[in-house]
């Protein structure tokens, strides 16, 4: 494998991005979730969808050469100056377990949004949810059930 580099997201990233995450659910995440909910996550999280993300959040990739591997963000947590959110962490299937997601989080561990943090969300799947718990992420009060939208909600505190 070449060197990952990473680079702000840019608006013509849009539609490869939205590739990535669609291969992930399919791929990745129908496991967990079943392929039906999971064709119908890769629909809704078109490049549009990814537009508007990027919109609000500092969104970074990942790539190898000019291919994008990975992808992953940052914002704030509802408008909170002292709280903020991870969000469409991604890696190409064939990409995954070579610590590409690790320098993910590396990266948005970094950002301004995590820098000025006192807390940081995650809205974990549960495919992802072990993966985030090995960087400090633990459950939001305690509480290891998932959500009405199918997350474990992970937090970690920072002082």
């Amino acid at each position: 494998m070449s060197i990952i580099t990473v680079r702000a997201f840019q608006e013509k990233d849009a539609e490869e991005v939205a590739n990535l995450i669609g291969r992930n659910f399919k791929e990745v995440n129908a496991k967990d979730y079943g392929i039906c909910a999971m064709m119908e996550m890769s629909r809704s999280h078109n490049a549009e969808w990814v537009l508007d993300v990027a919109g609000y959040a500092h969104m970074y990739v990942f790539c190898e050469g000019e291919k994008i591997v990975a992808c992953g963000s940052i914002a704030s947590f509802w408008g909170s100056p002292d709280e903020s959110i991870i969000l469409t962490v991604f890696v190409l299937p064939e990409y995954h377990r070579k610590s590409i997601g690790r320098k993910v989080i590396k990266t948005l561990e970094q950002d301004e949004f995590y820098t000025r943090a006192r807390r940081v969300e995650i809205p974990a799947s549960i495919t992802a949810c072990d993966f985030y718990r090995k960087f400090g992420y633990d459950y939001k009060n305690g509480c290891d059930e998932l959500d009405d939208e199918g997350h474990y909600r992970l937090e970690k505190w920072r002082n």
